[in-house]
């Protein structure tokens, strides 16, 4: 063929190009037989579920109904693939879930046109293959997968985290809501067109009781583990991917000396840390690291009667509240100093009419002159001995924290920590148990004035 174009000033010049004819493309140069299609179909019918509109192609290869046929379907082979998402098209038009797990895939080039011939599927099983990179799967995007499988694939140990791996698949697959068995966290996203979504919080709405004792009795459980020395407890309260920040009103440069030097070094103070890094290191990731930071920070005492609490937004998947109150720390350099805080939480639903925590931002200021006159921290009397065996001074502010936080009076607080061998968590569980049983007198807690 010849051809001839303008190259300038009506010059021109003349390319010959030689062009051979190609090969057929491999999926019809090996198209399966009609009797081949016919059996492929019959074997896919046996393994497709109705009730959950699921076609299981696990080891598809080695199904007797093909084997005795002497059928051989491989899936990494185009014409393979081709047939088998054309018999899905036509036989299973609604189709919501396909297990292609262990068929030896090490590419997809043969299910792009899945998005095409099964638009309908949501959950896809690419277990136990030999997928080595995450790069196969843009092959598919597009494709509005909700649950995904990929366990077992080399690709896997590719990513140093879990994190970001998650988030590595969900940029081909922004619906994804599960990924090899682990629901994923999602965003909330409040659609302002509408409205009627939000479901505000109103005295009048029936729910709101229900909700406020709910909220009262996360924040009583959450800070008797949090005072009781052992924060370890509080990793149960956090969700695996949640964020935990802390700010505080401090500037090194002060000449006056501050009790709130000891949260410095994690604080995060936007307008004040110019690198970006750092910033990005002051906001724990993930729940174990968030019980790691908060394990390190001051050990106190919460003064329960001084909380103000407001939930300020709820939805039917998230409710945000918040808290503020006072504490004192009971050790270290500033022992005895007393600090304001407010608290913010973001929580979903957890099992057993439980809050989960994903978002967590705590703000610690020193207190005002009236908040350090809160009854909490006046200090406990020894008992005489007499009535009680003399405790120690430790022992004595264990009662006098489970006091203020049970509600119950000093010495009922005191033989509850007595009886569980002075284990303040276990104390707090024992507590919490009985109080919902209704077991616990009602002379064993304080007058309400």
């Amino acid at each position: 063929m010849d051809i001839s174009y303008k190259i300038c000033d009506d010059e021109k010049q003349k390319i010959s190009i030689l062009v051979s004819p190609s090969a057929e493309p491999h999926s019809v140069r090996y198209k399966l037989e009609p009797k081949e299609m016919e059996q492929l179909k019959l074997t896919m019918n046996k393994r497709y579920d109705v009730s959950q509109q699921a076609l299981d192609l696990q080891r598809i290869r080695f199904d007797p109904d093909l084997v005795d046929h002497d059928i051989d379907i491989i899936l990494n082979r185009r014409n393979c693939m081709t047939a088998t998402l054309q018999i899905i098209e036509k036989n299973f038009p609604k189709l919501l879930s396909l297990n292609l797990c262990d068929n030896k895939l090490y590419r997809l080039d043969g299910l792009s046109d899945i998005i095409q011939k099964a638009p309908t599927v949501k959950i896809l099983n690419l277990s136990k293959n030999e997928l080595k990179s995450a790069r196969e799967l843009d092959k598919m995007r597009g494709l509005r997968l909700e649950e995904l499988w990929l366990e077992g694939n080399p690709l896997c140990d590719t990513f140093q985290d879990q994190s970001t791996y998650i988030s590595a698949i969900k940029e081909y697959f922004p619906d994804l809501l599960c990924l090899d068995g682990q629901e994923l966290l999602q965003p909330i996203i409040i659609d302002i067109d509408t409205p009627y979504l939000i479901k505000p919080c109103k005295e009048s709405y029936k729910g709101c009781e229900t909700l406020k004792n709910l909220v009262l009795q996360f924040l009583q459980e959450y800070y008797l583990i949090y005072d009781s020395g052992d924060r370890q407890g509080l990793v149960g309260a956090h969700h695996d991917e949640a964020c935990f920040s802390l700010t505080i009103p401090f500037d090194p440069e002060d000449a006056a000396p501050s009790s709130l030097c000891e949260y410095f070094k994690d604080n995060r103070n936007i307008k004040k840390l110019k690198d970006s890094y750092q910033r990005v290191q002051l906001l724990k990731h993930t729940k174990d690291a968030i019980v790691r930071s908060l394990c390190v920070l001051p050990k106190t005492q919460h003064d329960f009667s001084s909380f103000l609490v407001d939930m300020w937004l709820q939805t039917e998947r998230m409710l945000c509240f918040s808290v503020n109150g006072v504490f004192k720390e009971v050790v270290g350099e500033s022992q005895s100093s007393v600090h304001a805080f407010t608290r913010t939480f973001i929580t979903i639903p957890a099992s057993g009419s439980s809050l989960c925590i994903v978002n967590d931002q705590l703000f610690v200021r020193d207190a005002t002159l009236n908040e350090c006159q809160s009854g909490v921290f006046i200090p406990v009397p020894t008992p005489t001995c007499s009535s009680v065996p003399t405790l120690s001074q430790e022992q004595q502010e264990m009662v006098q924290t489970f006091s203020t936080q049970s509600g119950m009076k000093l010495e009922w607080s005191q033989k509850c920590l007595q009886d569980n061998e002075w284990n303040y968590t276990r104390a707090g569980q024992v507590f919490t148990m009985l109080k919902t049983e209704g077991k616990i007198p009602e002379e064993a807690f304080k007058e309400i004035p």
